[in-house]
């Protein structure tokens, strides 16, 4: 089992910039790729970014390109999500979890942490 809970949401103005950081606990998170997620009220989960195990790999929404990091470090079990530029659409609960793979369908991730708003205004 693993437990993920993520940290940094907030509110920030248009342009703005965040970090999320997602730590896991329970089995050595190296063993699995991560991801991050997010929903928005009335629209359904939508791919963010994605790390392999190693950090050779990373993937992002096509959105996300250009603004968002994924990072990782395994020996701290943590997991970041850097995010610039921030526009109201960036507006969600944004989601860790990990899985077998790096990808950007959520349906391969077996553990999901509990969420954390990211609010944007204009």
């Amino acid at each position: 089992q693993v437990q993920l809970i993520e940290s940094g949401g907030g509110w920030v103005q248009a342009g703005g910039s965040l970090r999320l950081s997602c730590a896991a606990s329970g089995r050595t998170v190296s063993r699995y790729a991560m991801g991050w997620f997010r929903q928005a009220p009335g629209k359904e989960r939508e791919f963010v970014a994605a790390i392999s195990r190693s950090a050779d790999f990373t993937t992002y929404g096509d959105t996300m390109k250009g603004r968002f990091i994924i990072f990782r470090d395994n020996a701290k079990n943590t997991m970041d999500l850097q995010m610039n530029s921030l526009q109201p659409e960036d507006t969600a609960v944004y989601y860790c979890a990990a899985g077998s793979i790096s990808h950007s369908d959520s349906a391969l991730y077996e553990y999901w942490g509990q969420g954390t708003q990211v609010t944007v205004s204009s």
